[in-house]
């Protein structure tokens, strides 16, 4: 029960990847906004986790979401310990001649500039509070880029980028910043990608398999808990062994 007392925002939580660490957060005590731009699925994640969770509607590329979703939170809480900022999609399995403008923009409005917005929203309260944990899902993909997930690619690469700049204005603040580096993982947004993509992420692990939303939830509980205390702007990869750097 390390969490009993604090609390977590968790973006993209009604399903795959942010619905595990919701369900890690809570069960380690912690009261959960399950935050999602699909309402409905947020609230049936939140109802299978109980009294510590609460569902709440958020579309992570609009400013005043968060401002609404920031402000609940406080309303009912009066406190934010930790964001989780792991809403994201994969965008269209497609080579860069074949990607429209409107295509690439929107992999970077959801998965880079809704992590923008996320930090920006919460850090004053996190600064004035004298500490908060911050956690931004990543992906092998900003490290070594997928072919074919170029807006992808570009994206997660900006993420790390964005946490590690992020984590420095704040070092100072009790605020730790920090991301996590997935190889491709057993969720609904594999959905969204061919089976000769898949295959192709999947053979460059050499533990020879997909790994699971409970361990990526494990390692992302780690970061949100006080037993982290001098590590802030790294990049932790959970690859199988896929990670070179």
């Amino acid at each position: 029960m390390r969490f009993e007392g604090q609390t977590a925002i968790v973006t993209g939580a009604a399903r795959g990847i942010g619905e595990a660490i919701a369900q890690r957060l809570a069960r380690e005590g912690a009261a959960v906004m399950i935050a999602d731009v699909d309402e409905d699925a947020a609230g049936t994640a939140a109802a299978a986790i109980g009294e510590r969770a609460v569902a709440q509607l958020l579309d992570v590329t609009e400013p005043v979401s968060w401002d609404t979703a920031v402000r609940t939170a406080l309303e009912r809480w009066g406190r934010i310990d930790a964001l989780v900022n792991n809403a994201g999609i994969a965008g269209r399995s497609a080579p860069i001649w074949e990607l429209g403008v409107d295509e690439w923009q929107q992999v970077l409005d959801i998965d880079l500039t809704g992590v923008f917005l996320g930090c920006k929203a919460v850090i004053p309260i996190m600064m004035d509070a004298g500490a908060g944990r911050i956690v931004n899902i990543a992906s092998i993909a900003g490290k070594e880029g997928n072919p074919n997930a170029v807006p992808y690619s570009a994206a997660k690469a900006g993420v790390i980028g964005l946490t590690k700049a992020v984590a420095k204005e704040v070092a100072t603040h009790g605020v730790l910043v920090n991301a996590v580096a997935p190889a491709v993982i057993e969720t609904p947004i594999l959905a969204q990608v061919s089976e000769e993509h898949i295959a192709y992420m999947t053979s460059r692990i050499p533990m020879g398999r997909v790994g699971k939303p409970e361990e990526v939830a494990a390692l992302v509980a780690f970061l949100c808990s006080s037993d982290l205390t001098f590590s802030t702007g790294a990049v932790y990869d959970i690859s199988g062994g896929r990670a070179t750097y």
